[in-house]
């Protein structure tokens, strides 16, 4: 079985909507292993919500910290530290989706970043969505990942259409895309579904 990396280019790109897609589209069990802020209504609970299938299965979170802030400074706030001995992706024989936390370089603690919860088997996919300088953001966040020696499966962009700039990005940073998202009103199963729907075959081939 696979396990697929969401990861973006900084903070509400679209992580958790491209997460549920994934989840939905391969009926994939879902991990999101550090949590800061929000344990009400996680991102476990929103890709929860935002599924239909009954197979895929949330995995419960190896830090759930208090306050949304970096985890490095949440987990200080809550008085641990984050130790990635204690970040092992869950027991499963289903597919499963992995939620970074806000962009590759996100301190976890005074040494590591979530980059560094990225195995090399991981097929990771990059969420992008353009604001002004994100396109600087996209190929830094492609350029940290091929540093590592980890493999970029591909990418996915999130928000209204801005060729220019998707084209740039697929071009420079070599890699592969897997589908876009357009601007939605309402982002609920439905929507959830139509792209899983429209990304399945691309994301099976990965």
């Amino acid at each position: 079985m696979n396990k697929y990396f969401i990861t973006g280019i900084g903070t509400d790109v679209g992580k958790t909507v491209v997460s549920a897609i994934v989840v939905e589209a391969l009926q994939a069990d879902y991990w999101k292993p550090v949590q800061a802020g929000e344990l009400s209504h996680s991102d476990t609970h929103s890709v929860q919500e935002l599924i239909s299938n009954s197979k895929s299965v949330m995995h419960g979170h190896s830090y759930a910290l208090k306050t949304p802030m970096s985890p490095h400074a949440s987990a200080e706030i809550d008085g641990i530290a984050i130790d990635l001995k204690h970040i092992i992706a869950p027991e499963t024989e289903n597919n499963l989706v992995i939620e970074g936390a806000g962009g590759l370089l996100v301190p976890l603690n005074e040494n590591e970043t979530i980059l560094d919860i990225i195995k090399s088997d991981y097929k990771v996919i990059v969420v992008s969505r353009h604001y002004l300088g994100s396109i600087n953001h996209s190929l830094l966040t492609l350029s940290q990942l091929r540093a590592k020696g980890i493999e970029v499966a591909g990418i996915i962009f999130n928000g209204a259409k801005h060729t220019s700039t998707e084209d740039i990005i697929k071009k420079m940073g070599r890699v592969k895309e897997i589908g876009r998202i357009d601007e939605e009103a309402l982002v609920d199963k439905t929507v959830i579904n139509k792209y899983a729907k429209l990304f399945k075959s691309r994301l099976e081939a990965l």
